[in-house]
């Protein structure tokens, strides 16, 4: 095992992964790396684990080992007015989500360190990847999700055996007193091991374009995790010499609950708690983002931005990244692509420049009728098959 140190992103204070997981000036931490002499591996390891010298755990067995190597696809027929997009199909990962990346790492460690049980708050796709990675690695795991959880998201949790907690109450608090359970290893959203698994998305994309990173990387966001580990990869990959530019960073919000956006837009230092709307991108609805303030520091220095999409503009996105692209993403993954057109219109991205989406999940695991009904089909007798076409 490594030695595993924290560091403060606003304030530089350090820590242990024992100690907290975030800082005492309220910020989240993050694992301390040291990028020296990282250069583009040889090594033949499967997906994500190819950068181990940039993780603090070894390359396990079981499901986790198959985390990450997800396909980046250009997509010409979903280009915006002359932008080239790319789209990174982190439906690919075992379980269907990027959430599979974090987990990897998460229980890996918790597996390294002699730990019995993990854990995780999630509203679907976080806690199926890590009661699914749990159950490659041999340990018991407990998922706390809302009261209100739908239940077809229960039906996937479930598949594989872990202890299902509904809670009533907060779910910000939910989150925050979960981390204070000692006995088991809660890998949360945007805690110190789930980001450094998560990061690894964005040096899979650097080093296919190596040695020009896109000019721009939009994603959907929710807690905040995955755009923070994005931005500290590319921190390191700076460092070490290995991009000499920050691609820009956009995140994409629901508009009924885009509190990230809404301090962007207003010019604020931190972000703070919204009273959220109804939206069908459920997964990615945060009113109270706990790493908020880091993405949106994340976005500022890359010298990007946020924005926010209707539900319609996601229902029209969503239908045209599976008819014109072949994509079938879950609805948050949807968002982004609505945001990518939003932006081109504003002239946030120039005519040329590459666009990297990342598709944070698949749609088949998702139940909606919002592209299926009033589907049209005809039946024929067999003898008729060459009237088809």
């Amino acid at each position: 095992m490594r030695s595993v140190r924290l560091r403060c992103y606003a304030c530089g204070a350090t820590a242990t992964l024992d100690e907290r997981k975030r800082c005492s000036c309220g910020e989240p931490l993050w694992i301390d790396t040291d990028p020296s002499g990282f250069e583009w591996p040889d090594r033949r390891d499967p997906g994500m684990w190819r950068y181990a010298d940039l993780l603090p755990v070894d390359p396990p067995s079981g499901v986790g080992a198959a985390a990450g190597g997800t396909p980046l696809v250009r997509t010409p027929r979903l280009d915006v007015d002359g932008r080239r997009l790319f789209v990174k199909d982190e439906g690919q990962n075992p379980t269907g989500s990027f959430k599979d990346r974090g987990s990897a790492v998460g229980v890996t460690y918790a597996a390294a360190m002699g730990r019995e049980r993990v854990g995780t708050v999630s509203h679907g796709n976080m806690a199926m990847s890590m009661a699914a990675t749990a159950a490659g690695c041999g340990l018991e795991c407990t998922v706390c999700v809302p009261a209100d959880i739908p239940e077809e998201r229960l039906e996937n949790i479930a598949r594989y055996g872990p202890e299902i907690v509904r809670v009533e109450g907060d779910y910000g608090r939910l989150y925050d007193e979960s981390l204070e359970l000692r006995e088991i290893e809660f890998v949360n959203s945007d805690t110190p091991l789930r980001v450094a698994g998560q990061k690894t998305v964005v040096l899979e994309i650097c080093e296919t374009f190596a040695p020009e990173p896109p000019e721009a990387i939009v994603l959907p966001v929710s807690s905040g995790g995955q755009l923070s580990a994005i931005w500290k990869a590319l921190r390191e990959l700076r460092s070490a010499g290995l991009i000499d530019r920050i691609p820009r960073l956009y995140a994409v919000q629901a508009a009924a609950c885009a509190p990230i956006v809404r301090a962007f837009e207003r010019g604020n230092e931190r972000v703070s708690s919204i009273e959220p709307g109804e939206t069908i991108a459920y997964s990615i609805a945060n009113a109270d983002p706990p790493s908020g303030t880091r993405a949106l520091a994340a976005l500022r220095e890359s010298d990007g931005a946020a924005v926010a999409v209707e539900d319609r503009e996601t229902r029209a996105a969503r239908r045209r990244l599976a008819r014109e692209g072949g994509f079938n993403v879950e609805t948050s993954s949807a968002v982004a692509y609505a945001g990518v057109r939003r932006l081109c219109e504003r002239g946030e991205i120039d005519a040329g420049e590459r666009i990297v989406l990342i598709a944070t999940g698949s749609g088949f695991k998702e139940r909606t009728t919002d592209e299926t009904s009033g589907i049209e089909s005809r039946t024929i007798e067999l003898p008729e098959l060459s009237t088809i076409g």
